[in-house]
């Protein structure tokens, strides 16, 4: 009964459009799309890749953010929101091109190609804010961007809460990070990246994102992947993270127009497709 009148407090629009959002949130994982692309699974994979290759692959990540970080701050908030419909796939275009070089050349382009495919997603997600009423002349809003790298349902990580890592436990993870760090920008400007706000932000986006990327690498480095195959994977990997976006600022438009904490309840009081 409970959950039948938290979620008729909703429209049916709105109830479906919540429904939706919850399923890519907590369903579809990069892992399960990989293993289906490359035909095996690929979640042990990185464990058969060098240590000097993992060490490079998580400095590669940390380099990532950074430059996603800066774009953010310095260029996201240039164009006029006017609610149209995103370029999706002019941004999957370009990721496509990016994973064929890195395809060809195996997984050591990495530290090269990896901040090119991730700033073009953080571009693609404010893409999609943009068009779901999101303000991006605010600088926390732009840094909302940057939590989506953060949402991936797979696995999860030691992100603060250890019992836990559903979508709105992330983002009250995520939460006192970026109002810091967006007040430390604020007062300060973005300088060299090091300083603690934006190095815990940073951290923060890059235990969950990490995790994603792992895979990404693992499954370039099956044998049958080549140029086609890497910016087949690349495609892969911007879509998925445009679907985390879509759902996740969809859910944010409901809250401005229902309330944070309706959307909330509802959002957990829906029934699990499993059951």
């Amino acid at each position: 009964m409970t959950n039948e009148i938290i979620t008729t407090d909703l429209p049916q629009p709105a109830l479906q459009e919540l429904r939706w959002a919850r399923d890519v949130l907590q369903h579809r994982g990069i892992a399960d799309r990989l293993t289906e692309l490359v035909g095996t699974p690929i979640t042990a994979s990185i464990r058969l890749l060098p240590d000097v290759t993992e060490d490079l692959l998580y400095r590669a990540i940390d380099r990532s953010l950074k430059a996603a970080l800066d774009v953010a701050v310095r260029t996201l908030g240039q164009s006029d929101g006017d609610g149209s419909s995103p370029s999706l796939r002019t941004h999957k275009l370009l990721a496509g091109i990016s994973g064929a070089a890195g395809g060809v050349l195996g997984g050591a382009t990495v530290a090269a190609e990896l901040p090119v495919s991730t700033v073009l997603i953080l571009r693609s997600v404010a893409d999609i804010a943009r068009s779901e009423g999101e303000d991006l002349s605010d600088l926390e809003t732009r840094l909302a961007c940057l939590e989506v790298f953060a949402l991936d349902p797979g696995k999860g990580s030691d992100i603060d809460d250890q019992t836990e890592i559903g979508y709105f436990a992330v983002r009250a993870a995520m939460a006192k990070q970026i109002k810091d760090a967006t007040q430390y920008i604020t007062k300060n400007g973005l300088g060299g990246s090091v300083a603690p706000p934006l190095v815990k932000l940073i951290s923060q986006i890059g235990k969950r994102f990490g995790l994603v990327v792992s895979e990404k690498i693992a499954a370039q480095a099956v044998p049958v992947i080549g140029a086609i195959g890497g910016a087949l994977i690349n495609s892969y990997f911007i879509d998925h993270y445009q679907d985390l976006a879509r759902a996740h600022f969809a859910i944010r438009r409901l809250e401005r127009q229902h309330g944070a904490d309706l959307i909330r309840r509802a959002y957990e009081s829906l029934p699990s497709e499993n059951k």
